[in-house]
């Protein structure tokens, strides 16, 4: 990839308890750069980043564990409870977790990279990549993992539902469906097919952006 070229982005999204995170192993595993869009948003709050202390005098510094990180677990269950707090942190937020997105994003250098985020769509992230691939089960099915994975009930599985966009909104916006109600070897097959779909992807957009440069 030369340094002129921009380099191809497939932006991986789905709800709670699609299955993302596997999906996006399993392109890792395959040799693809993956940016986790979550690990970022860790890591614009880490001590001593400006958000950490817009977020402590906002909320308040019990907030805080005693070795200065965030208690993230507090803060969600405020944002998911009260509306108005959400919008103010996402203000504060989602700027900050973008730009920083973009710098992994251009550090990349496989063959195309992935942008991994569940809010890919609600956060207008998906202008950062080519194409997007949704991760796609049923709501019942979102729940039933979700309660097994996490050990949450329904209720606090179906607010965080409630706080991203539809599974139908999500699909209307997508380029790609993986519909991920099987096991893990479909899955895996599945990305095996989607990998070389993207590779093929990757070269043709290569080969124009290299053909808008030449002389």
């Amino acid at each position: 990839m030369t340094a002129q070229s921009k380099p191809f982005v497939v932006g991986v999204t789905g709800g709670i308890g699609s299955g993302k995170s596997a999906a996006t192993a399993m392109f890792a595993e395959l040799g693809v750069q993956v940016v986790d869009a979550d690990i970022v948003a860790r890591q614009v709050v880490e001590p001593g980043c400006p958000a950490l202390a817009r977020i402590a005098e906002h909320f308040g510094s019990h907030l805080l564990h005693p070795d200065g990180s965030l208690d993230r677990t507090a803060l969600r269950n405020i944002v998911f409870s009260q509306a108005s707090e959400r919008e103010w942190l996402e203000a504060l937020l989602h700027p900050l977790i973008r730009e920083e997105i973009g710098r992994q994003l251009s550090r990349c250098h496989s063959p195309y990279s992935i942008l991994s985020s569940p809010l890919l769509l609600e956060t207008g992230q998906n202008k950062l990549v080519d194409t997007v691939l949704l991760i796609d089960v049923s709501e019942e099915t979102q729940i039933e993992r979700t309660r097994l994975r996490d050990g949450a009930d329904t209720s606090k599985v179906e607010a965080i539902m409630a706080s991203q966009w539809s599974r139908e909104k999500r699909q209307r916006h997508a380029d790609h469906i993986l519909l991920n109600e099987g096991s893990l070897e479909e899955l895996r097959d599945r990305i095996r097919t989607l990998h070389e779909e993207f590779l093929q992807q990757a070269a043709l957009c290569q080969e124009f952006s290299e053909g808008n440069t030449n002389p």
